[in-house]
């Protein structure tokens, strides 16, 4: 089957497509024929550094697809042939990852697409909705403690908004003026400026500090002053292990802990169903034209997702 392949580390142009082959689907896993992909940062990271990101396996990047199950393995009922489904998946397996037509993924990593949606929009929600629900998880806020979101226009930023009011909590997102109001209607309580006045308008808003701050837009530690002592800062791409202060405690969230929670799939296709997420495609890219894809995102100012259309 046709797949996205990182060839070599390097820029975009070292994606190519090339053909893989695919095994069957296993005892608790189905096969879906792929129709749209998503393109992530994540994507990006492995190009760049696959001996990290890629070690042992083929070099297909992806996490998100949707499409239909082509056939399923031994113990599978929840799910039949001919369902229209999303899928999350890492790409650090043998098979690679969800950029190929048919892709083999263990059934709880798979939900029915939301009411509504299509292929191509369901795929660009699961592996960013699990990452925002697991990072909730991580920081255990109460309702009427107040979550900052950083990088508050993106994708992942939205997702975590839409899950953070469900649990009533208060947040405070930043955006660039034109896109307050967009930031407001993910349901954002306070909108405050994008950039190096973010700490002091938080602050400004929350004089002791908030309770946790979920950092899409890697601000690190200059972000430390928006959070009170013993807070939780949450980054989306690791963490070095060098002390925090303030006794503010680091939660890294890594999806990959989170692949098999149907149940959190669901409650993010229920969301979408219901219209509390918008679920954006950006573009639409042929497999030959995922250096395309990459060049689009690496620009930066995507509110949505490239997807790659098999």
């Amino acid at each position: 089957m046709r797949a996205v392949t990182i060839t070599r580390p390097g820029g975009p142009e070292v994606l190519a497509v090339m053909d893989h082959p695919v095994r069957a689907a296993g005892t608790g896993e189905v096969r879906i024929a792929v129709r749209a992909a998503a393109v992530n940062p994540t994507d990006i990271l492995m190009r760049k550094n696959p001996e990290v990101y890629a070690k042992g396996s083929p070099g297909i990047p992806g996490m998100d697809a949707a499409g239909v199950i082509e056939s399923i393995g031994e113990g599978v009922q929840r799910l039949k042939v001919g369902d229209e489904v999303m899928a999350v998946a890492t790409p650090r397996r043998p098979e690679g990852g969800a950029q190929i037509e048919l892709l083999v993924v263990p059934a709880a990593s798979v939900v029915p697409i939301p009411r509504g949606a299509t292929l191509g929009q369901a795929s660009t929600l699961p592996m960013n909705g699990l990452t925002a629900r697991l990072a909730l998880d991580l920081i255990n806020l109460s309702a009427g403690q107040t979550l900052a979101v950083s990088g508050g226009a993106g994708l992942l930023a939205h997702y975590m908004i839409v899950l953070a009011k469900q649990r009533a909590l208060r947040v405070i997102g930043d955006a660039k003026p034109s896109e307050t109001e967009l930031v407001r209607s993910y349901g954002a309580d306070v909108v405050v400026t994008r950039g190096d006045r973010f700490c002091s308008e938080v602050r400004a808003e929350v004089p002791d500090g908030v309770d946790a701050l979920f950092d899409t837009a890697l601000l690190g530690r200059d972000s430390f002053s928006a959070i009170r002592d013993g807070g939780a800062y949450v980054p989306v791409r690791g963490w070095d292990d060098s002390p925090s202060e303030r006794d503010i405690r680091i939660r890294p969230v890594m999806v990959m802990e989170a692949l098999a929670r149907t149940d959190w799939l669901n409650e993010l296709r229920d969301l979408a169903s219901s219209g509390a997420i918008t679920l954006r495609v950006a573009a639409e890219y042929p497999p030959e034209r995922a250096a395309d894809a990459h060049r689009a995102m690496e620009a930066g100012g995507l509110r949505g997702r490239g997807i790659i259309v098999f």
